[in-house]
């Protein structure tokens, strides 16, 4: 059956609008990705607007990797990205897990607690105090000890483990396996993409801490990245420590704008590198278990 010529316009019209959304969400992008690059005498010479360098230089990230309290940021949000997420990972799903079990005693309690803990928030002022009388200010596990799991997240995993047929278990059981066994053995390799997909959730979460470190941390030395590039895109004189952030060197200069387009690109590289390998993952592991049939 032929398109009519209204359906046709209409196609095209579809087409032309989802094209000029692109370049509209895709140019912001590009113009950080340019000029975190951009030689610094042809920065000052297009006043800042430069959309194809002549001439691409790397002197914005080579000072960068240079400052000491940008490369202690980065390692810290590295801790938590990794760290963290494996022990959210290893959290959410051995909770989740048991919660799917049915002969687990106070299971109903528990999910109670679960649900509350969804729909009742218990506010900034107790959460501070609780982290203060559990002697965390100023520690990197004040930003992971407080978030470890979510309740959502354990609902929806265990939505999951739900769907895995009981006989698995069973079978296992009778061959000697205990409930240890059970999980690593046989669970956790049938989860891998959930727990892909729940770990890309963690990891951007932890990459991107920041409310919690301004509640939390003191110390300058013990921030994630995410706090030192808030404070160059604000004030880059206070930003790396007291260090003018436009100073690479006695004899050279660097235009202050191209220092913080290559942090912004240095913050967002790593999530962007590790989505397409978990993307596979993604869709099926959320879905996992939300329809029964």
């Amino acid at each position: 059956m032929r398109e009519s010529l209204g359906d046709r316009l209409f196609s095209m019209a579809n087409l032309v609008l989802l094209v000029m959304i692109g370049i509209i969400t895709l140019f912001p992008l590009y113009y950080v990705f340019v000029v975190s690059f951009t030689e610094p005498r042809e920065y000052i010479e297009k006043y800042g607007f430069v959309l194809f360098p002549s001439k691409w230089s790397l002197g914005s990230y080579e000072y960068l990797m240079s400052t000491s309290a940008f490369i202690r940021a980065t390692g810290v949000s590295a801790f938590l990205a990794t760290v963290g997420t494996l022990l959210s990972l290893m959290v959410t799903s051995a909770f989740s897990f048991g919660l799917s079990r049915k002969r687990l005693k106070g299971r109903k309690l528990m999910m109670f607690m679960v649900m509350f803990s969804i729909l009742f928030n218990p506010g900034i002022i107790p959460l501070y105090l609780l982290v203060r009388d559990l002697g965390l200010i100023n520690s990197i596990w004040a930003l992971i000890i407080p978030v470890l799991t979510s309740g959502w997240y354990v609902i929806l995993m265990k939505s999951f483990f739900d769907s895995i047929p009981v006989e698995l278990e069973e079978a296992a059981m009778i061959d000697g396996c205990n409930d240890l066994s059970i999980f690593f053995k046989i669970i956790l390799p049938l989860s891998a993409a959930s727990l892909a997909a729940f770990g890309l959730f963690y990891a951007v979460a932890y990459w991107n801490t920041f409310f919690s470190a301004v509640l939390y941390i003191n110390d300058f030395t013990k921030v994630p990245l995410q706090i030192v590039l808030r404070n160059m895109l604000i004030d880059s004189d206070t930003a790396m420590g007291g260090a003018s952030a436009v100073e690479m060197s006695s004899d050279k200069q660097l235009p202050t704008q191209t220092i913080k387009m290559a942090a912004v690109v240095i913050s967002t590289l790593p999530i962007l590198m590790v989505y397409p390998f978990l993307q596979k993952h993604f869709t099926k592991g959320v879905m996992l278990g939300s329809v029964k049939g």
